[in-house]
């Protein structure tokens, strides 16, 4: 980050007094969206005047976080934010991460990091675990333009988190400032029948300290694009056909707001936040695209609190609080009466209701989650902080399927069932060498109290109580090499205790399985990184990660058609690297930056349900992907203060199989395709002294290039996107 003062001396005495006095202009807009800022001065100079330029360079707290020790990519979201991609596509651009759906907007997500994926990676917003935070179960789904920047942690999770990772952690960060008032608003609309919107303002009394902030979003799209299926003709042949989605609608919706105080002698912040969300989803097919639906709906209503508590015990030390308690009711009904075709008819009457399973369904599940997270900090000096965390959550559920109440038949779902987890956590920090070394060690401890009744054969049930322990450690360290070069290991012997829809199944299409137990993984690191400084030859930044798992327990979702369970299934090993490279020209007229990942995941268990498959990659997964962007940018044209810019993004992901690699004639094996994307977003900003005005025109998908997800799904072609954006 550079900061650039002007610093203007006048020199006549009779006008400005006996002597040289200064006057002082900071110019400092847009400190974090720019590493470089000089914009002219806001008035003409005076004749006489003598202008010193002086450049004063810092670091972020990006930077600061990107160069520490811990194993954390840190991405801005600036210019995304501009654009009509959501965060799940934002997220799939960056080195190590893969993001998979199935379907548009609003449909279930895969997020892989160096390899894992899943459960197995822990999502947060400003901390808060992401499915207690008000925004949805999903992270592709969160509007990427309440986000300010985001954390990737892989493989290494500091304590600070109070949380079990296998695979690493995301943290999404919203809007940081609080001084004076200011408001947001982003609406978008394009293809498929979509409109996104979003909304968010603030307003600080810095006498008082007191802070108000709200936020909302609304998001609804029919997801009607056009596949590739096979249809029955007239004599009963299959053959292909392309048709719309016509049971595919998304509609979400959510709101925050948030009140208390900062800076005040008891508490550098208490802040209460309350929030609602909630989202309806029609379900199109089964999981793997060949039966399609056109009754089976579900959704969800979230509401909570959390209570945020930052206190100064003393001069070396601090304690932050973070406590919470969210209530969610899901719903999943199928009803349907009839069979459906790809064209949306019925075409036979069913002999009883219901498209997936033999009989109806509509089921309700409650949720009770409670969590709370203490963090303490002691810094007896620069070069040393300890910190302990100890983060407990309990969780209660209980349900029913109408349904089967109305037969007169027992309920899976009826009785109640408790989880509860305490995650403690101890870390020491040592910089050294005059700041060239520091090195992060820790160690964790991992608790969980599970109980519940399982039904038996016979229709009755019987308790069922389960206690899990298991510890981890982990070491992370950097060494400068030079001003703008360093070096990174890091390992973690992690641990991940198995999910509250792990055990307890979701209440939709997973059964519960009370004999999980958790999963086990060692996971190193190695990265050299170059953080180039502006120049004549502009930014540049670089960077490559060598990456290994060495998991054990993998919980997996197994099943057929209509019918899962997570079990414990094998070992495996994930090798990979992932690289990448970005150069901003002088003037940041271009900016051009690119990544690869490969990653060989293959099953390791020479024994078990998968010992056959022993040596061979985990089906179903991309193995190497690839990203490039450009932009062009060009500032000035219409006033001092616009930027208008052109940016490409083209993604590449190389054939996967969709089973097992040793199953079947090498012609007659599952494939899915090598799948090579374009995007291009065109985007105008103009900024005043009071008002930021922005939109984008973005076509997604520009060459309408087939592109499949989970087991072959089929995912939008192209569409085209426009979005207003206006900030205060």
């Amino acid at each position: 980050m550079v900061i650039i003062f002007m610093f203007r001396r006048w020199a006549g005495g009779a006008r400005h007094g006996v002597g040289a006095r200064w006057a002082v202009a900071a110019l400092v807009g847009g400190l974090l969206a720019s590493p470089v800022l000089a914009q002219e001065p806001s008035e003409p100079t005076l004749e006489g005047e003598e202008a010193i330029e002086i450049t004063v360079e810092g670091t972020s707290e990006g930077q600061r976080r990107r160069q520490s020790a811990e194993s954390v990519q840190v991405l801005d979201t600036e210019h995304v934010r501009r654009e009509a991609a959501d965060l799940g596509e934002t997220l799939a651009r960056t080195e190590g991460v893969g993001v998979r759906r199935s379907g548009g907007l609003g449909s279930a997500t895969r997020f892989s990091l160096a390899g894992l994926t899943d459960e197995q990676i822990r999502f947060f917003v400003d901390g808060v675990p992401l499915e207690l935070a008000g925004f949805g179960p999903e992270l592709s789904n969160v509007p990427v333009n309440l986000v300010q920047g985001v954390e990737l942690y892989q493989g290494v999770v500091p304590i600070r988190f109070g949380t079990d990772a296998l695979g690493g952690a995301v943290q999404l960060l919203t809007d940081s400032r609080v001084q004076g008032t200011g408001a947001a608003v982003s609406y978008q609309l394009g293809s498929f029948d979509t409109h996104r919107l979003t909304a968010s303002a603030r307003h600080l009394d810095e006498p008082s300290g007191l802070l108000l902030r709200a936020q909302a979003f609304l998001d609804d799209t029919r997801n009607d694009y056009p596949i590739d299926v096979e249809v029955a003709d007239e004599s009963g042949r299959l053959v292909p056909a392309r048709v719309h989605r016509f049971h595919d609608a998304y509609r979400a919706w959510g709101g925050g707001f948030e009140a208390g105080f900062l800076d005040k002698p008891w508490a550098r912040r208490l802040l209460l936040r309350v929030f609602a969300n909630a989202y309806e989803k029609e379900l199109q097919h089964n999981i793997t695209m060949d039966v399609p639906y056109g009754a089976v709906t579900t959704g969800a209503l979230s509401a909570g609190a959390t209570l945020r508590y930052g206190l100064r015990l003393s001069r070396e030390s601090s304690a932050e609080l973070l406590a919470g308690y969210t209530f969610r009711h899901t719903r999943f009904d199928d009803l349907g009466t009839c069979a459906y075709d790809w064209f949306g008819r019925c075409v036979r009457r069913r002999p009883q209701p219901g498209e997936i399973e033999s009989r109806a369904v509509e089921r309700r599940v409650d949720q009770g989650t409670g969590f709370a997270r203490l963090h303490l900090e002691w810094v007896p000096s620069d070069a040393q902080t300890l910190r302990v965390t100890l983060a407990p959550t309990s969780v209660t559920r209980t349900g029913e399927d109408l349904q089967l109440r109305a037969l007169g038949q027992t309920d899976p779902l009826t009785p109640g069932r408790g989880l509860f987890s305490l995650v403690t956590g101890l870390e020491y920090t040592l910089a050294a060498l005059q700041g060239r070394l520091e090195n992060v060690v820790f160690l964790k401890d991992y608790l969980q109290l599970a109980s519940a009744r399982k039904l038996l054969p016979e229709g009755i049930f019987t308790p069922v109580d389960r206690d899990l322990h298991g510890v981890g450690v982990g070491d992370g360290v950097r060494v400068r090499l030079g001003h703008e070069l360093y070096a990174k290991a890091s390992y973690e012997l992690a641990t991940r205790l198995p999910r509250p829809d792990e055990i307890f199944g979701d209440g939709l299409l997973v059964n519960d399985n009370l004999d999980l137990k958790p999963e086990h993984s060692h996971n190193l690191n190695l990265e050299l990184a170059f953080d180039g400084t502006p120049g004549r030859a502009g930014t540049m930044s670089a960077s490559v990660v060598g990456f290994g798992r060495f998991a054990d327990q993998l919980i997996v979702l197994i099943g057929r058609e209509n019918f899962f369970t997570y079990q414990n299934v094998f070992m495996a090993r994930c090798l990979g690297v992932a690289g990448m490279g970005r150069w901003t020209s002088p003037g940041q007229y271009l900016a051009l930056e690119g990544n690869i990942t490969w990653q060989d995941f293959r099953n390791t268990s020479s024994e078990g349900a998968f010992g056959f498959f022993e040596g061979q990659r985990i089906p179903n997964r991309p193995y190497f992907h690839a990203n490039g962007s450009a932009r062009l940018q060009a500032s000035g044209l219409l006033s001092s203060q616009d930027e208008l810019s052109l940016t490409w993004h083209v993604r590449y992901v190389h054939a996967f199989f969709r089973s097992w690699e040793g199953v079947g004639q090498k012609d007659t094996k599952q494939v899915i395709p090598s799948q090579l994307l374009h995007s291009l977003a065109l985007s105008y900003v103009i900024r005043g002294a009071a008002m930021t005005l922005g939109w984008t025109v973005d076509v997604e998908n520009l060459t309408d290039a087939p592109a499949y997800d989970f087991f072959g799904v089929q995912r939008p072609g192209r569409g085209v996107f426009a979005k207003l954006l206006l900030e205060h």
